[in-house]
């Protein structure tokens, strides 16, 4: 085997003649270009082995590939054939599994090998993990045309695609779970009764106008530690950022009462994070306002049910913050309770956009 010189055009040629690549942009392609190399095989020359890692696959630049296995009584049998431009080795690959059989150059062949021998995902993935992500959807969606279920295919144990999913469904910022994770993963691992709470810091507005809206990325820092520690506190809890300055808490198993008590718990610590290094002298305290909904009880269908939440959310901070209200299925607004100087209160799911109830991506005047 001997590498063969290519430029990035030949190379880039080559990936869009196959499906796995054919969709991605043209600046994605280029940078992938890079990390693939081209060799020239000789004939019966041997590119991976029953057993090897599925770590690289190859495309076919000329001449053929034939990929054999082992059959009862010991015999060699060819399993399949590929010829130019055809893709060898992407199933495994995907799965991150180990080749089931033998590939070998049917007479001198040239191969494109992504990655390069010497690179590994892990590492691509850790140097431009936007462009791995995008291979791995489209991995997704090229096998998933294959097979019924891609979950039978992509390795979750994989450490590439592990690391992708964190770096995917996380908040660089504050290290909380994004809210891509919220849409796609959240609502499978959930189990009745959860609760939903949703928050919005008061004043917040106030702190980046005096004193910068580094005091803002300060603030959000510390509004994560107070999440994080409360989902420590839980069995099975996640701390989430949804946009801007707004988060989400979810707990699974937790009713009405349970989330009281969280919430509560939530309101003080918020109001006693310490913003005096990035303030003022005195400090600058700043509130919460916030939503609570328990699912199934408020809402069969969790995405929905945290978009009504959200329009709640927004109810509450527009009637002047400090407040807390519950999403509820029946019933007229009313004050159940207050817990340090929060207002709590029951939101009737029948509002219209126009009270508030409207999708999670809206802005709130002053955010």
């Amino acid at each position: 085997m001997k590498r063969s010189d290519m430029g990035l055009p030949g190379k880039v040629t080559l990936l869009r003649q196959s499906e796995f690549f054919r969709r991605l942009l043209s600046d994605d392609l280029f940078w992938l270009a890079a990390q693939a190399g081209v060799y020239r095989f000789s004939g019966d020359e041997v590119a991976f082995r029953i057993g090897e890692r599925a770590e690289r696959f190859f495309i076919v630049k000329s001449g053929a590939v034939a990929v054999t296995r082992p059959v009862d009584g010991g015999e060699i049998r060819e399993m399949a054939r590929f010829e130019e431009g055809d893709v060898v080795g992407d199933f495994d690959f995907a799965r991150s599994a180990e080749f089931d059989a033998q590939a070998q150059a049917v007479g001198p062949s040239t191969l494109l090998v992504f990655p390069d021998f010497g690179r590994t995902m892990g590492l691509l993935a850790s140097e431009r993990p936007d462009v791995i992500a995008r291979i791995l959807l489209r991995s997704v969606a090229m096998i998933s045309s294959r097979v019924r279920s891609t979950q039978m295919l992509i390795s979750e144990n994989a450490p590439w695609v592990r690391e992708l999913r964190r770096q995917m469904y996380t908040d660089p910022s504050t290290g909380l779970w994004a809210r891509a994770f919220l849409d796609d993963e959240l609502p499978r691992l959930v189990s009745a009764p959860t609760v939903i709470i949703l928050i919005k810091p008061d004043r917040f507005k106030d702190l980046c106008d005096r004193f910068g809206h580094g005091a803002g990325d300060v603030a959000m820092e510390r509004i994560a530690g107070v999440l994080n520690i409360e989902a420590r506190r839980q069995r099975r809890a996640w701390a989430l950022r949804l946009r801007s300055n707004e988060t989400a808490f979810v707990a699974a198993g937790c009713g009405f009462e349970e989330a009281l008590k969280i919430v509560t718990r939530l309101s003080r610590a918020v109001g006693d994070i310490d913003l005096s290094d990035v303030s003022c002298p005195g400090g600058f305290r700043i509130g919460i306002s916030a939503s609570m909904a328990v699912w199934p009880e408020d809402g069969a269908d969790f995405k929905v049910l945290v978009e009504h939440a959200y329009g709640v959310l927004m109810r509450a901070w527009r009637d002047g913050g400090t407040r807390v209200y519950r999403v509820r299925p029946h019933g007229p607004d009313h004050v159940a309770c207050s817990i340090d100087g929060a207002v709590f209160g029951l939101e009737e799911t029948g509002r219209n956009p126009g009270d508030g109830s409207g999708p999670i991506t809206k802005t709130g005047a002053g955010s």
